[in-house]
This record gives C-alpha cells, structure tokens and sequence, in this order.
C-alpha cells in the first residue's frame, strides 16, 4: 500500500468487505454490462436486426472487464461511458455495433445506481436482523432484572434490563420497516433517453409506443425489478438517494442511541461493551475500561446523520431534466452513508454478542434509591393499618428531604426506612416496611412486555431473515 496517497477509514478499518464489494468498481461496471445484454436481448426480441451470437459473444465477456483499455480510452475521450462501450466492442467485436443502441450514460449510470441501492439495503437489512436476534436473545435473559429507570437522566421508577433493551431493538425494527418500504417502492429508470422523452427509442422503433413501453418491461424484468419509473428527466428522481439516506440516518440514530445509553450504563459500572484479553484501555491509565466501541458507533452515526443532508440538497437543485453537480457529490455521499452504516452494525453486532451486565451492582444500586420509590406503597400500607394518609403524606416529604440531604451533603446511607421505623406516626412494622422493599414489586408488565414484544414484533423479522449468523471480526 502506497503510504503517500489518502485511504479511505472506510476501507482499512470499518466497512465490510461485502459491502465494500456493492460499491467497487468492478461491482459498477459488470452492472453495466448486464444492462446492456438486458437492452440487446429486449430490441431483439421486439424486432430489431440483432443476432444470437452478437448476444452470446457480449454475455461470454459479462464479467472478463478489460479496465486498462477503458481507462486508455477515457483519456482520449474523456467520457467514462463510451469509454467502457469502446472497451466491450473490443472484447466483442460482433457486437460493438449495438452495444449501448439508442440509449444514453444515464441508462447504464443510473439503473446501476438503483442495483447498487438494492443491494445495499439488502446487506443493511440482514446486519440489522442479525442485531435483533442479538437483543432478542438478551431482552429475554434479562427481562425479569429489575433496574433503575431514568427520566432526564435522573433515576426514576424501576425498569428492567431486558425492557431496557426492547427500547433499542424497537427503534431498529422501525428501521428495518423503513428500508424495506424503500426496497417495495424502488424502481428502475429504465430506458428513457436523454432528457426522459424516450425519443431514441421511438425513432428505433419507428414510432410504435407499445414497443418501447415492452422494452423497459423486459429490461426491468432482467435485472430482477417490478417495473421503471413513470416518467422521469435524464435521470431517476434524486428525492430516491434522499429516501434511502433518511433511512440510513434513521439506523445510525437508533444505534447512537443504544451505544450512548450502554456509554452511561458503563459509566455506572452496571454494564459494559465486550473488553478482550488483551485490548488497552488507555496509554496512560492502565485500569481504564473505555467503551471505545460505542464511542466509535456515536462518531460514524453523527457522520451519517450529517450526510444524509447531501442528497436532499442535491434533490432540490436539479435543473428541469438534470444538472451534473449531482455526480461528484452523490458518488460520494450514497456510497459513505452505507459503508458507514454497514460499519455502525458491524460493531453494533459485535457488542450485543457478549455484554457484559454486573448484576450486583445493579442490585445494589436500586437498593440505594428504592426506599424513596417505595414510599407511596409503605403509605398505602399504613393508611390500611389505620394512618392518616394526609399526615403520613408529609411526614414522608419530611423524612425523605432529609434522608437525601444525609446522602448528598454527608455522603452518608439513605437511612430513610430507619426515620420511618422510628417514626410512631407510621402504623407498620419492620417486616412489613422490608415486604414492600422487593424491586420486582415496582417494575410492572416489564416481563410481559417483554415477552410480548419478542413474539409480536422481532419473531416475525427474525423469521423473515434467518440466514446463517452474521459474526463481525472488527478490524481494528
């Protein structure tokens, strides 16, 4: 590796290799070439002076792409399509005469751009299902694990690890029906001229409209779509890549999420992210136990957040039928959005593996804050034992500003079930007081909502996408 040129991160350290693969070069231009054989074979078969072996001689070099002569080319030209027609002409001769008939660069740029998109989403699609199946596996585990919830991130009522974890799976799942409305709704531009009037191909057609409607049906159906777009200018609607990266956004905001929460939880040492044998931590501290994986996730997700902003700009800026200041940044920005959010699920993935959950500090922790939450059923317990609610309600205001005084200013234990115990105004009794002390008590339908969730919502997905399990090895 030439350590004078730029690299792109995405490449030597976070995109897979299979979604690297969509966006390569060699992906880009064997498309080409099959949408030309899918253009040859429909003009063929609707009549045009096209010969089966003009046909076999362009499939036997569909994936044989001689790049240095199209490179050579290109310099002569300056044209990347025709430079790439000159190429396949070359490789076959009795075809180059109808290589690329009658249409324009945005046939085989475009419609290759939408496979791209398909094909993208599809790996997104599998890393998110394989995230479910993680935090499926996980919400189940520790769906009866009481903890505490918060609310500004102040400790509130009582929740579980595994509803915890239903949040995260939840936003992803909307994700995932997202991207495969998306998928429903993609179309190919199919074969529509230069400025979208099919003017070409009517002239090819000597002026038989049923023809050319054919020809896009037929070449839709060779690339293995439903249909072309209605109308369109030079070039599919740019509003399609803004769709597909609000999508996108939407999956890098939903593992931001999640790698921001589990950033707080391993800050208060209840959970943590995978730390391996070996992994350093920090140069300087040798204790530290960073969570530099989700703090990598957060990174990517602001980037694809921020990105996904580039095709709606580019969208509103289309001159009528086209203007080319959407090539160099839509290259770009679709191809960075998916190698980033391909790179986000593979760590997502990797950490929802094997979290780590600290059971007993958690326990402990909502043992320090549960007396403050059980104060409304020690109450009820003693207006049933003959209280005054209303006395008992400010004693317990009383007691609880100075129990939580001891603790913040004192750095002492929250003795608040002791001041109550004490308290003759309280008509219970120890054990009583201790009954109402079982944090499984103050979590509610946790269990069954998880459950619940599992079966209604992630099942169906999971069933959906059950190939084989998706292992990240990160790189670094």
């Amino acid at each position: 590796m030439d350590k004078n040129i730029y690299i792109s991160p995405f490449s030597t350290r976070y995109a897979s290799e299979e979604m690297q693969e969509i966006f390569s070069e060699n992906f880009k231009f064997r498309t080409w070439r099959r949408l030309w054989i899918a253009l040859a074979k429909a003009e063929k078969k609707l009549g045009l002076d096209i010969s089966d072996e003009q046909i076999a001689e362009m499939e036997a070099h569909k994936d044989d792409i001689n790049f240095a002569d199209a490179e050579a080319r290109e310099k002569i030209v300056r044209h990347d399509v025709m430079s790439h027609v000159y190429a396949y002409g070359l490789q076959c001769p009795k075809a180059a005469g109808i290589i690329h008939l009658g249409a324009t660069s945005c046939y085989v740029g475009d419609n290759t751009d939408v496979v791209i998109l398909r094909s993208a989403t599809e790996l997104v699609i599998k890393k998110c299902a394989q995230v479910l199946k993680n935090l499926s596996a996980f919400s189940l585990q520790y769906k009866a694990l009481p903890c505490l919830a918060y609310t500004h991130l102040q400790p509130a009522q009582l929740t579980t690890v595994g509803k915890r974890a239903t949040l995260w799976a939840y936003e992803l799942s909307m994700d995932v029906e997202e991207l495969e409305h998306r998928l429903d709704k993609l179309l190919l531009l199919g074969s529509k001229g230069t400025t979208g009037t099919q003017a070409s191909f009517m002239e090819l057609f000597e002026g038989d409209e049923e023809k050319v409607l054919a020809l896009e049906d037929e070449i839709a159906k060779a690339m293995g779509f439903s249909g072309s777009v209605p109308v369109s200018g030079q070039t599919y609607s740019r509003k399609v890549d803004a769709y597909f990266l609000a999508a996108l956004s939407g999956v890098a905001q939903s593992a931001y999420k999640f790698a921001n929460d589990l950033r707080i939880l391993q800050s208060f040492e209840e959970m943590e992210e995978p730390f391996e044998k070996n992994q350093i931590g920090s140069s300087a501290m040798p204790y530290k136990r960073n969570p530099m994986r989700s703090e990598r996730i957060c990174a990517l997700a602001r980037y694809v957040i921020a990105d996904s902003l580039n095709p709606a700009f580019t969208a509103g800026t289309q001159w009528f039928e086209r203007t080319l200041d959407d090539s160099a940044n839509k290259r770009i920005s679709v191809a960075e959005a998916f190698l980033a959010v391909d790179s986000i699920l593979n760590i997502y993935i990797n950490i929802t593996e094997n979290m780590v959950v600290y059971e007993k500090v958690i326990a402990r922790r909502v043992m320090e804050k549960l007396p403050f939450m059980a104060t409304e059923n020690i109450m009820m317990k003693c207006v049933k034992n003959g209280g005054n609610r209303q006395e008992l309600h400010e004693r317990l205001r009383v007691h609880s500003h100075a129990a939580a005084a001891k603790v913040k200013l004192e750095g002492g234990k929250n003795d608040l079930i002791e001041r109550i115990e004490g308290d003759p105004a309280f008509p219970i009794t120890r054990e009583e007081i201790e009954r109402e002390l079982d944090p499984k008590l103050y979590i509610g339908r946790c269990v069954s909502q998880v459950e619940n969730f599992n079966e209604a919502v992630l099942k169906p997905v999971l069933k959906k996408y059950h190939n084989e399990e998706i292992k990240t090895d990160l790189k670094v």
